[in-house]
């Protein structure tokens, strides 16, 4: 049998691919909407999506198609129920990128805490020259990452690798359990209690109807007035608006975001008008090292190569 092979978002990754070892047609495209789906999967018995949705209503036209293979970890753009009535196997990505977000959420706390980009800003904008001094302190002071409180909600891999490099920094590690849940797990304190005592709070949970919008105008009143939020997870997790006004009031000292409530961002997204000091954005890109791509490249194929193969891999359903 020849699979016919669908990648429906190829343009998020400008890197070559392997392919598979079976027999198979390939055809990508660098993005999909909503309602070229199903005229694009006609006859596909595997897709391949990053973020495109795909649900009920498309596997109802598309009898063909086998297995969704997720060019990523999270998968809250696929209908799991659907797919269980439709016997389509999904399979994502593991542990492939832990390194590299964990070490992303380090650089932004190391960029915030040590004020680099007004220490850069000063350096080059002719303030310095002026300065009389050749060590010149003229904004805040940055604070060191020994001895602060480090916040995490969502253990799993990527959120034990941060807590194992806060814990080479010196770092006090605090886990927050799920928000609002009255059973607390061992070794995990209250969600709130964890926002009120961070200096650091990190999210690594996934996206979906519980953790959508986990940050907000009251969330982040409960933070220190000098904390740092950072989102290397999904940036529907944090309230945009709400953490501009938090910023630009001084609820919080800062923030560092990998990704927005929307990707891409519109124009009038208002973090993106913001001119907060202390505010770092990345476009979606911690997971993006050299190490992980190519753990990107070789888990994919293997993932398709495994269903064919009779064996499915890394299956969410």
């Amino acid at each position: 049998m020849q699979h016919r092979i669908v990648f429906l978002d190829r343009g998020v990754f400008p890197f070559d691919l392997k392919r598979p070892g079976f027999s198979h047609e390939w055809i990508e495209h660098p993005t999909t909407s909503g309602d070229a789906v199903v005229e694009r999967l006609k006859g596909a018995t595997i897709a391949i999506t990053n973020r495109v949705r795909l649900g009920r209503a498309e596997f109802e036209k598309l009898p063909s198609l086998k297995m969704i293979g997720v060019a990523a970890t999270g998968y809250d753009h696929i209908d799991i129920d659907a797919c269980r009535t439709f016997g389509i196997v999904v399979s994502n990505l593991r542990g492939w990128c832990d390194k590299s977000v964990s070490e992303h959420v380090f650089a932004l706390a190391l960029a915030l805490r040590r004020n680099l980009s007004e220490q850069s800003r000063v350096a080059r904008d002719g303030t310095w020259q002026r300065s009389a001094t050749g060590s010149l302190l003229c904004i805040q002071p940055s604070k060191d990452l020994f001895g602060a409180t480090i916040g995490i909600v969502g253990f799993g891999n990527i959120g034990r690798r941060v807590a194992a490099l806060a814990d080479a920094f010196g770092m006090h590690l605090l886990v927050a359990d799920r928000k609002g849940s009255s059973n607390l797990r061992s070794g995990r304190i209250e969600f709130s209690l964890a926002l009120q005592r961070s200096d650091i709070f990190s999210l690594h949970c996934p996206l979906n109807a519980e953790t959508r919008g986990l940050i907000g105008a009251g969330e982040l009143r409960c933070m220190k007035h000098d904390a740092i939020l950072i989102n290397c997870a999904r940036g529907e997790l944090v309230d945009n608006l709400a953490l501009s006004v938090a910023l630009s009031s001084g609820v919080i000292g800062g923030a560092g975001l990998d990704g927005l409530e929307m990707e891409p961002p519109s124009a009038g997204n208002p973090l993106l008008n913001s001119r907060h000091p202390n505010l770092t954005i990345t476009p979606h890109v911690a997971w993006a090292s050299e190490q992980a791509i190519e753990e990107f490249r070789q888990q994919l194929v293997h993932n398709l190569e495994a269903f064919v193969g009779g064996a499915p891999r890394n299956v969410v359903v």
